[in-house]
């Protein structure tokens, strides 16, 4: 059966790191997102009753510093994911697994459990790792060859294909990992799970390509996401004969009027903004990253204050259907979308924005 993340039907529409302390604001406002298991689990059911696709999650274990330390509250996403997915009936859900931190055999096992657990909503997010400070903590190095990261990355998920695929027990023989006996039930709970990986970098897309079913990318606009959609398609289907969706991300501040949108928006990623949570998360990204280009991180310090740098979708519920428009026009498959308070504000852009998509053609009703 095809799963509804995968139809291909219209555009997708996601939440993205309700499980992180701030979202994706880097703001000291007192009323920004909490990321409690409370308020993550009222935002899912109302994702999940109004229509949102899927949840996306992010892992992490340090904060960003700065005055709130942003990120440094975040729920598991793995436990987080499943428990999301026994208390909703539609919607998808992701969990992110660093490859570098957790073993193939673990997260086959973990992510198959979750699939049971959703009847077949599960998704995995696979992470070949950027975070330098993170590594520290877990007492690994960074490999500095961005190759060498995604060619980890690409023995840890065949492995973890394999073991949702092979029935009986095998043997692995590999570079990096030396495995025997290996058995893992349960399997999945129908068929493959969906695989989402974001890869901005050369060496990303092109796992991605081979791998995902959505590439998962930061782009800085509708525009330029266009030649980016072509060429990850292209390599899916020229190198690797097989289909790839792209997803890229986007922060959402939708009122009334325009005015009343960016006063908002002022007000926590200006105002308020936790401009030392800001300074840190770009050089680590500049210095450990290649998803922003050196070009994109010296123009985008309000858009990692507003949005952790993704594409801002600012105005009335008109401009807003139609910025998001515009990405469906370029050919994204879909994007996630983050709220400065996502249980607060996701209900009025269901109200407004979704039904205005509907009438462009957008997406379908759910």
């Amino acid at each position: 059966m095809m799963k509804p993340l995968l139809d291909g039907k219209d555009f997708k529409l996601g939440l993205f790191s309700a499980n992180c302390s701030g979202g994706m604001a880097v703001s000291k406002a007192p009323d920004r997102w909490s990321a409690s298991w409370d308020d993550n689990l009222r935002l899912a059911k109302i994702a999940d009753e109004v229509g949102i696709d899927f949840l996306l999650p992010i892992a992490r274990w340090i904060g960003y510093g700065g005055e709130t330390n942003f990120h440094g509250s975040v729920l598991d996403p793995t436990v987080w994911a499943a428990s999301i997915l026994a208390n909703t009936n539609r919607i998808s859900v992701f969990a992110t697994i660093h490859t570098a931190y957790t073993h193939p055999i673990v997260a086959a096992k973990q992510m198959a459990t979750v699939d049971q657990v959703g009847k077949g909503r599960a998704g995995l997010n696979v992470v070949a790792g950027w975070n330098k400070p993170e590594y520290d903590t877990f007492g690994i190095d960074l490999p500095q060859d961005h190759d060498d990261r995604y060619a980890y990355a690409q023995e840890w998920f065949d492995i973890v294909k394999k073991i949702w695929t092979t029935e009986g027990i095998f043997d692995w023989d590999g570079k990096f990992f030396q495995l025997e006996h290996v058995e893992s039930l349960p399997k999945p709970f129908d068929g493959m799970i969906p695989v989402l990986n974001a890869g901005s970098s050369k060496q990303g897309r092109e796992f991605a390509a081979r791998n995902a079913n959505f590439v998962f990318t930061i782009v800085g606009g509708p525009d330029d996401g266009i030649e980016v959609v072509k060429t990850v398609t292209k390599q899916a289907n020229d190198e690797y004969h097989r289909d790839a969706g792209v997803f890229t991300l986007g922060y959402c501040v939708v009122r009334p009027t325009e005015k009343e949108a960016k006063d908002f928006l002022h007000y926590y990623a200006e105002e308020n903004a936790d401009w030392g949570a800001v300074d840190n998360l770009m050089t680590l990204q500049g210095m450990h990253a290649q998803s922003f280009t050196p070009e994109m991180l010296s123009m985008f310090r309000e858009r990692f204050a507003g949005g952790h740098g993704s594409c801002p979708i600012i105005g009335s519920p008109d401009q807003v259907a139609d910025e998001i428009e515009r990405f469906a026009n370029s050919g994204f498959g879909g994007m996630t979308l983050s709220f400065f308070d996502y249980a607060v504000e996701l209900p009025y852009f269901a109200q407004e924005v979704l039904p205005r998509l509907q009438a462009k053609g957008v997406r379908l009703p759910r």
